[in-house]
This record gives structure tokens, C-alpha cells and sequence, in this order.
């Protein structure tokens, strides 16, 4: 049965969706998350505090920035700014997302509250399963999956928040370290066109060496500098693709 002639009924793809936790990637950032309980533990952070940041901010980088900030005494307003600059990463995921579960009848509001759900595990989750739900039970399909996702991860960090300090620091941080290895394998496999490719290419070079150069500014020049370089060898790739289309001709 195709997608555009499912009939099934939306509680069938809101439960479907959350049946994603159950992949592979759920499970990984699940166990991050433990990690994290650790780190928000050994920063001073309360239970409550740890888990609100949990469901009020979800990216587990921005969880980590807005303890670091806090823990190095910056003000809120700094630690507000810091906190943005990296979410800003989301709005491409975003924007890349929200077209693909929006119908005529897709109230905006929900789009808003869905929008706060998404990033890189729902996100490569989203890309990749999309395509198989019809589109007018995408959105609730991704509701399954994206709501469920958050409320287990922030029911992770209540759980697990005491439980973390009878672990071995080692065992703390590797299960924390899983996240940005799982977040690189899966972006570069989920990659659709070469210019994403060649981003995640110069971030990986540009990251490392800008660390050594500019260590407070590394992150912003790395990806400024990676991407517009990016974009420019991939526009030079274009054109001379359709030069050579042009020169077949």
C-alpha cells in the first residue's frame, strides 16, 4: 500500500512514531542522557533543575553549554546568549522538517509546539522515515515519536540523577561521549547531497585547528568558515556540471 492511499487511522502512526524509541538512535541518546545526569550532578545542578533544563531546552549540546556557562560564573544574559547562538544549528533541521509534515489543514500552532521537538535524533529520524507516512499523519507520526522521545529523556535524567554518582567517572563520561559519536556517523550517512558532505568535511578539519588558534571562537569560525567554503566548492561543482551538460549538448 502506498503512502498516498493509507488509510490507517492517526492513533495508528502517533503509535508507530512512538515505536522509534525503540531504534537505535533513541536508545543511544537515552544513554547519553545518563551522562548527562552525571554531569548536571557533579556541576551542583538539583534534580529539579537538571530535569527542567531537560525538557525546557531537550538539545543535550545547549544542556551542556548552559551548565558550563553557569559553572564559569557568567551571567544569565551571557548565558542566555551562548545558549542561543547554539540552537541556532536548529533552524536549518527546522526548516528542512516542518515543510515536510505540513498540510493545508496543518494548524500552525502545532507546527510551533512540533518545532520544539526537533533536533538531530528526531531529526535524522524524521528525514529518513517521513517519506513512508502519508503526509496528512506525518505531523502526528513525528508527535509519536518526537514527544515520546523528550518525556523519556527527561523521565531518564529524575531516574537516573542519584543512581549516577555510584558510577566510575570513566563510565560517566564515556556513556556521555556517545552522543557526538552517534551525532557524526549519522549525520554523514543521512547526508543527501554533496555539499553537506563537504561541511561536515571542513568542520571535522577547521574544528580542531581553529581550537589551537582561537579557542573561544573556534565553534563560530569553524562553522562560518566551513560552511561558506563549503558552499563555494559546491557551487563551483554545479556550474561545471551543467557546463558539461551544456558542452554534450
Amino acid at each position: 500500500m502506498s503512502p498516498a492511499s493509507d488509510d490507517r487511522s492517526a492513533f495508528f502512526w502517533f503509535f508507530t512514531g512512538m515505536r522509534g524509541l525503540l531504534s537505535l538512535p533513541a536508545l543511544i541518546l537515552l544513554i547519553s542522557i545518563v551522562g548527562f545526569s552525571a554531569f548536571a550532578l557533579e556541576s551542583g545542578l538539583t534534580r529539579a533543575e537538571a530535569v527542567f533544563m531537560s525538557f525546557a531546552i531537550w538539545a543535550l549540546p545547549a544542556q551542556v553549554i548552559l551548565i558550563g556557562t553557569m559553572a564559569s560564573g557568567a551571567n544569565i544574559a551571557a548565558c542566555f546568549l551562548a545558549v542561543t547562538l547554539s540552537s541556532i544549528r536548529m533552524t536549518p533541521m527546522v526548516a528542512s522538517v516542518i515543510p515536510e509534515m505540513r498540510t493545508r489543514r496543518t494548524p500552525i500552532w502545532l507546527l510551533l509546539i512540533l518545532s520544539h521537538f526537533i533536533a538531530i535524533t528526531s531529526w535524522v529520524f524524521a528525514i529518513t522515515t517521513l517519506r513512508n507516512v502519508p503526509r496528512e499523519y506525518r505531523a502526528i507520526y513525528f508527535a509519536g515519536f518526537g514527544v515520546t522521545l523528550t518525556l523519556t529523556g527527561t523521565l531518564v535524567v529524575a531516574v537516573f540523577y542519584d543512581i549516577v554518582s555510584a558510577f566510575p567517572p570513566a563510565v560517566a563520561g564515556v556513556l556521555f561521549f556517545l552522543t557526538p559519536v552517534y551525532f557524526n556517523a549519522s549525520i554523514w550517512a543521512s547526508a543527501r547531497q554533496p555539499v553537506v558532505r563537504i561541511a561536515f568535511v571542513m568542520g571535522v578539519v577547521l574544528g580542531p585547528t581553529l581550537a589551537l588558534i582561537t579557542p573561544k571562537f573556534d565553534v563560530l569560525c569553524a562553522g562560518l568558515g566551513g560552511g561558506t567554503i563549503a558552499y563555494l566548492v559546491d557551487r563551483i561543482r554545479r556550474d561545471r556540471l551543467r557546463a558539461g551538460k551544456g558542452g554534450r549538448r
